[in-house]
């Protein structure tokens, strides 16, 4: 059966097709130089329509495209459509009988994945909409066309909310699933720490993500929830205790956490390493030679005094060394210095010898030759650069004579053997799960260690805690942006948050927690805390008034409660200190600076040095020439790293802080705190 236009009909409409034919399951449309078929399989809508005189055909195909026929007669225009209707819907009723049942199938697919009692990885998801698409590609009827028919109604929709919806699908069995293990498991999220874990806590334990970042804001159990997951795993008999690696940042952080197994798990066969035990260990596993860590490299200390005890040596026996460290000091970094033999000078020794330390660790994880480093700078600073580190060359040259005369290596070094020995196959790893504690201090070295592990064996999992708002190590290699890039540098996985703090009070947690969070590239977070604390928990005082401080604190705080005074520098610390031991005897006072408080808390907390300037805090953001090169700066709101460290400084406090202030040259972290809640005060 066929349908043509009439000739004065075909001559008006000026159209390629003239005459549609019907086919066995579809329908051809030609005219005098084309022709076009059309599968029942594509056509989604057929239409008559009438002109002023003559009729028209418009037959609808996916992706909006349609083919029309015009200047037909009218009548046989109508009898040509009903009867091809009919065909057409027949034909339709017939294959949603057979899409029906493929839909069905694929329905009960996924409902017996639900039934699995299982948590839904990102790659369940991607594998069940995988499978949704392939048979969507495999049924007869259009897509567009299946929610007419009610045998494919209810399993077409129930398939496309999964392709739409499936992260919202995946969340919701995951909490069923979640609230299910915490009912059945419930003794053991009760007696795994000494308080039973908080809800956010449970479901970080639980995750069945093969990767996942924990965000912990300061106190909130990052140490607990790290220790648990181990224990969840054994608990849930998913692992042996030696597939099960936890890593640590440093000595004091794996003894705690090693202690906390301890006690909790009682497994022996788990024990947390420092990144560079973990090196050493895959070293002795593949070398008959196993290196020793330096002592320059283990021993702060040590190493700044060999650094400064170098530079002096230097500036004393070459005049052009004395010469560009006298132009660079007083620069660059606007330093006073002394005529004459200006490296004798103690407190110059005393300031320098953080940033050699600095400078020389940066040039040490690069690595590569004098030449490979001037290569990495712009144009417009390679000179400069150029000269920078022809001054800081031989001190490079005495640290590798110091370590070849000790036969050591330093942590760099080691490192990078581990890596080598892991890419090249000769350290195969035992551990399948691998438990990562202070992830925002992690380095590209260190990242690389774990990456290497992970790719030798692909069933590896990454369960990572951190906070980025604690990310105050960049100048020791940490990169903020390893959290931030999480799933492209360690695979797609979870992300979720610790929001209830046991540390400090909850009005210290809003006015820090704002804070950090005017920086729009901080990752955004609640914080509440167990209890409500004092009305003015952050107080702003004249740095005149720390006596008076400690005088009034002196008639309250009890011996047992410590107080933290925190600088930005080491030699912050206040003068006053020195007499505090009789002039106070019965307070607990001890002073460090911000860095090195990390981790730790006190009932109360002062900070000094809230100035601006040279010394001051925020420290100046004209960073050394060195640091732009070798430490690019990635955050650009003003005083990234600085605020971070201010946050960790004012969340080391359970009850209150002051924040001693330079009248005359105050910090601009004055202003920005008491414009979000902090108290200033003229006295005590």
């Amino acid at each position: 059966m066929e349908l043509k236009s009439t000739s004065v009909g075909q001559h008006l409409a000026q159209h390629p097709y003239n005459k549609v034919k019907m086919l066995n399951a579809g329908v051809e449309i030609s005219g005098p130089k084309h022709a076009y078929t059309i599968p029942f399989n594509q056509l989604l809508a057929i239409r008559c329509k009438r002109g002023l005189v003559w009729g028209e055909l418009e037959f609808e195909l996916p992706e909006q495209k349609v083919v029309r026929l015009h200047g037909t007669e009218w009548r046989e225009t109508q009898h040509f459509y009903h009867h091809l209707n009919t065909l057409w819907q027949q034909w339709g009723d017939e294959m949603s009988v057979i899409s029906a049942e493929v839909l069905s199938e694929q329905s009960q697919c996924i409902l017996d994945r639900l039934q699995q009692q299982r948590w839904l990885t990102h790659e369940d998801l991607a594998q069940i909409q995988a499978e949704i698409q392939t048979m969507l590609s495999s049924i007869p009827l259009p897509v567009d066309r299946l929610s007419e028919f009610k045998l494919c109604q209810p399993h077409y929709e129930f398939c496309l909310k999964w392709l739409r919806s499936g992260a919202e699908m995946v969340a919701a069995a995951n909490k069923a699933w979640v609230d299910a293990m915490l009912t059945e498991h419930h003794e053991f999220f009760d007696s795994i720490e000494a308080r039973p874990l908080n809800s956010a806590q449970c479901r970080a334990v639980i995750t069945g993500e093969k990767n996942a970042l924990v965000l912990a804001g300061a106190g909130s159990g990052k140490t607990s929830v790290i220790v648990a997951r181990a224990g969840w795993l054994l608990h849930r008999g998913e692992v042996r205790p030696d597939e099960i690696l936890l890593l640590a940042f440093g000595r004091k952080a794996a003894d705690e956490m090693n202690l906390r197994i301890g006690e909790r798990l009682k497994q022996p066969d788990i024990q947390a390493k420092t990144f560079h035990a973990l090196a050493l260990q895959i070293i002795e596993q593949c070398s008959k030679k196993v290196p020793i860590i330096s002592k320059l490299e283990s021993d702060a200390k040590l190493r700044r005094h060999f650094l400064i005890e170098q530079w002096q040596q230097q500036c004393s026996e070459k005049k052009s060394q004395a010469s560009g460290w006298r132009n660079w000091l007083s620069q660059e970094l606007d330093w006073q210095l002394d005529d004459g033999a200006f490296w004798k000078n103690s407190y110059l020794s005393d300031r320098l010898a953080i940033r050699l330390d600095y400078w020389l660790g940066l040039i040490r994880t690069q690595g590569g030759s004098q030449a490979d480093l001037i290569a990495l700078a712009p144009e417009a600073l390679r000179s400069d650069f150029q000269k920078k580190i022809r001054l800081l060359a031989p001190l490079l040259k005495a640290w590798k004579s110091a370590l070849k005369e000790e036969g050591a290596v330093d942590f760099s070094g080691l490192l990078h053997q581990a890596v080598n020995f892991i890419n090249k196959g000769k350290f195969v790893s035992p551990w399948q799960h691998i438990l990562v504690d202070e992830f925002q201090d992690l380095s590209p070295q260190r990242a690389a260690l774990v990456n290497a592990l992970r790719h030798q064996r692909p069933d590896t999992s990454l369960f990572a805690v951190g906070d980025d708002w604690q990310s105050i190590y960049r100048f020791s290699g940490s990169e903020q942006a390893l959290i931030a890039d999480f799933s492209r540098v360690f695979g797609i996985g979870e992300q979720c948050s610790l929001d209830t703090t046991y540390r400090f009070s909850q009005g210290i947690g809003d006015i820090s927690s704002r804070y950090i969070q005017q920086n729009p590239l901080q990752l955004k977070r609640k914080m509440n805390s167990v209890f409500q604390g004092e009305k003015n928990p952050i107080i702003i005082l004249p740095d005149s008034q720390l006596e008076g401080l400690f005088n009034k604190l002196s008639s309250y705080v009890k011996s047992e409660e410590k107080i933290l005074v925190l600088g930005r520098y080491h030699y912050s610390r206040p003068e006053i200190l020195k007499k505090a031991s009789t002039r106070w005897p019965k307070l607990n006072i001890e002073f460090m600076t911000i860095h090195a408080s990390k981790g730790l808390q006190a009932d109360y907390v002062v900070i000094v040095g809230l100035q601006s300037g040279k010394d001051g805090f925020p420290a100046p953001e004209n960073a050394s020439i060195i640091e732009q090169v070798l430490l690019p700066e990635t955050d650009h709101f003003p005083d990234a790293e600085e605020r971070r460290l201010l946050y960790v400084a004012l969340t080391r406090a359970k009850h209150q802080v002051w924040l001693m202030q330079n009248t005359e040259s105050p910090s601009v972290f004055v202003k920005q705190l008491s414009d979000i809640g902090a108290t200033v005060k003229r006295k005590p």
